[in-house]
């Protein structure tokens, strides 16, 4: 039998005129919930480019997160096995 789940990662972002800073939460359906954040800063003298900053810092907490969420696999494959586990991307 196949399941079909939805896990759903909210993402928000604030800005100034030089930083972007992004929050990223994923609730899963064991109740865990993973929140990491991501930040982007403009350099003074490089062009205005808001959606760059915020593709950066989002870019940034996502990957946090994916890393978050391996290590938590990693622990509950340790946890049922008993031996080292090493997931990666």
């Amino acid at each position: 039998m196949q399941a079909h789940l939805n896990w759903h990662i909210d993402l928000d972002i604030e800005q100034s005129d030089i930083e972007s800073e992004a929050t990223a939460t994923l609730r899963l359906p064991d109740a865990t919930r993973l929140t990491t954040r991501g930040h982007a800063r403009r350099n003074p003298s490089d062009p205005e480019q808001d959606r760059v900053g915020e593709e950066l810092a989002a870019a940034r907490a996502l990957n946090d997160l994916a890393r978050r969420l391996l290590r938590k696999a990693a622990h509950e494959i340790e946890e049922a096995t008993h031996a080292p586990a090493r997931p990666h991307l």
